[in-house]
């Protein structure tokens, strides 16, 4: 279960003109436009490096480490604007944290290995929310199906979580389920011949 490290090493600059023109400009020299808040601190406005930060956030509940104006300040990505269109970055809103804190953050569920011959598998969630240390947010949880049987469920309160993290979402939420190949044809069948009875139907109704 990988956990994000704090290797990520930025050199900020104040931002101090506002507005969507001075966005665009920002943008045009290939940086990005951020806000830091929280902890009862002032927002601060700045520019990011452009490509380093996208190489970053490839991963989920990055910290950040921002050098601004020679102090550093640990950040947690709490929010990313993209232009719909070109998907391109325009804003980044940053949420101050500390060593030894504790984020919720959502963290997104990996299934690994194949599920026994014969079976379907249904990822019921994709991820969960938890309750983690801000500098050791768990970049993924993986769960291993591999061999599992028809009639296998694995709920929330299942999951192996990393030292230090909690379980937000509902313990009795569904994960996954392995069903027989044998259910899901079956239904398929069954509408089938749903509509093949249907014209038979329209043509006694007709008689």
């Amino acid at each position: 279960m990988a956990q994000a490290e704090i290797s990520n090493h930025l050199v900020t600059e104040i931002r101090e003109s506002f507005g969507k023109g001075a966005a665009r400009k920002i943008r045009a020299v290939g940086k990005i436009p951020a806000v830091i808040y929280g902890h009862g601190t002032e927002p601060q406005h700045v520019t990011l490096p452009g490509h380093e930060v996208s190489l970053i956030l490839r991963k989920s509940n990055q910290i950040l480490e921002l050098d601004i104006q020679g102090k550093v300040q640990l950040a947690l990505v709490k929010d990313v604007q993209k232009d719909p269109v070109r998907q391109i970055i325009e804003h980044i809103d940053l949420i101050v944290v500390r060593k030894g804190e504790k984020v919720t953050v959502d963290v997104t569920i990996h299934l690994e290995g194949e599920a026994a011959p014969g079976t379907l598998v249904n990822q019921d969630s994709n991820s969960v929310s938890l309750e983690a240390e801000a500098t050791h947010i768990p970049e993924s949880i993986v769960v291993n199906i591999e061999g599992k049987e028809a009639g296998f469920q694995l709920f929330a309160k299942d999951l192996e979580l990393p030292t230090g993290s909690s379980l937000i979402t509902d313990e009795d939420v569904l994960i996954v389920a392995v069903s027989t190949a044998s259910e899901q044809d079956l239904g398929e069948d069954d509408a089938a011949e749903a509509e093949g009875d249907a014209p038979a139907a329209e043509e006694a109704a007709a008689e």
